[in-house]
């Protein structure tokens, strides 16, 4: 099904033709009808799938301008709200549709004042919380909620705050929710806040025909830092995303990967909201090569041409190592999920291959030659506490560790 096939506001389809969209996807061929005609929709869809299209054209379409605030959009995160709201104002703009982004991390005051005019608010849950407790928002001409990325949400401890945002929104009101993953409290906020919803499903964007997922088994600790930049440096021709379980670990990576020369900014919770947007518009617009970057950008963000994602730390879970490698092998492109493993990750990697309920396979990659480079730890801050001594990584890890092995289908 084509866009032009649509029977909406003409203005809304010339802009989509201005944005190159042509063909639907399955997400918004099945959920934007759905949208139009009233219902509550349950989208279970992979970021990057074209859900922000799939529920912003139909509200769109059947919103008043300035008709006072009429929507209310929840995201998990600060940059996933920006990226709602930019897709959502730069097609509202066409019809004479305000929306506007709430947020922590920024002055609340011009928010007060953008939200007296605002059609739609995007918001996080903190936030919006906090407008709702000053009085600064109305919610009463609230006729659109949309729950997006609702499982990171509740991954986040956000599921009191969802609960208590949504006591303040009529009753009378159409909602929409949109998550990767559906799981128990999410089908409790469906039972509980949901009128007969259509229920969509989507194959994950990720193709495992065209993902190519390894790991190596490093026996330094030390060692880690030196394979990454050997890797980056000779086996990833295109853009990279390199995960790390800490806010200080990616900052001490992405430090340490500039100073051998690799062109790398870091994104996490911890940076100012200039600084993270700083890091997602260069690696968007390919003037950097690598993202060096904590969870925060496994979910929610849609960035594209990501040719590889390193595990340099492993996650705790099976859905956050799908969340990771789900960046890549996207639009019929191929992808290589790297997890690079010492003694300290032996855990994690085989809780993730015993959970693990998709039919994926990872293989023990040989290990190449490379050169051993300096690593300092010392965060800055901990350079300046410690006089400027420097300490490095070397040391064998835990004698007696079994080593990872491989598994498929969940099994060692």
């Amino acid at each position: 099904m084509r866009f032009s096939e649509l029977n909406i506001n003409p203005r809304l389809m010339q802009k989509a033709r201005e944005q190159g969209f042509e063909e639907l996807t399955l997400i918004q061929r099945r959920s934007i009808p759905e949208i139009l005609v009233g219902k509550d929709v349950v989208g279970q869809a992979e970021t990057g799938s074209g859900k922000t299209i799939a529920f912003g054209l139909p509200i769109l379409e059947k919103i008043v301008p300035r008709g006072g605030l009429q929507t209310l959009i929840l995201t998990p995160t600060r940059e996933l709200c920006v990226q709602v709201t930019d897709v959502l104002r730069d097609f509202g703009r066409q019809i004479g549709v305000s929306t506007t982004s709430v947020y922590g991390g920024v002055g609340i005051e011009p928010q007060i004042k953008s939200l007296r005019t605002a059609d739609i608010a995007v918001g996080t849950p903190g936030r919006i919380l906090d407008h709702i407790g000053r009085r600064t928002i109305d919610l009463s001409k609230v006729r659109f909620l949309v729950l997006d990325e609702t499982d990171r949400m509740l991954d986040m401890g956000f599921i009191d705050d969802v609960e208590e945002i949504i006591r303040h929104v009529p009753r009378e009101r159409q909602t929409l929710m949109f998550s990767a993953t559906i799981y128990e409290d999410i089908n409790m906020i469906m039972r509980r806040h949901l009128r007969n919803p259509v229920i969509i499903r989507t194959q994950s964007q990720v193709d495992s025909s065209k993902l190519r997922q390894v790991f190596y088994d490093i026996h330094y600790q030390s060692d880690k830092f030196s394979l990454l930049l050997h890797l980056l440096k000779n086996s990833t021709p295109g853009l990279a995303l390199v995960f790390c379980g800490t806010r200080t670990e990616s900052d001490i990576v992405e430090k340490n990967l500039r100073r051998q020369g690799i062109n790398a900014m870091a994104i996490h919770g911890g940076m100012s909201q200039q600084k993270r947007e700083e890091s997602l518009g260069a690696l968007k617009s390919e003037t950097t090569d690598v993202l060096v970057a904590t969870d925060v950008a496994a979910r929610g963000l849609d960035i594209k041409n990501i040719t590889h994602v390193y595990n340099y730390d492993v996650p705790k879970t099976a859905k956050e190592y799908i969340h990771r490698i789900g960046r890549t092998a996207r639009a019929g492109e191929n992808g290589d999920a790297v997890t690079l493993l010492t003694s300290r990750d032996h855990d994690n990697f085989r809780r993730i291959g015993r959970d693990m309920e998709a039919q994926i396979e990872i293989e023990r990659a040989e290990m190449p030659h490379f050169k051993r480079v300096p690593f300092d730890r010392m965060h800055d801050e901990s350079r300046r506490s410690f006089g400027g001594r420097r300490f490095d990584d070397r040391g064998r890890g835990r004698g007696g560790s079994r080593g990872p092995g491989r598994w498929h289908r969940g099994r060692r």
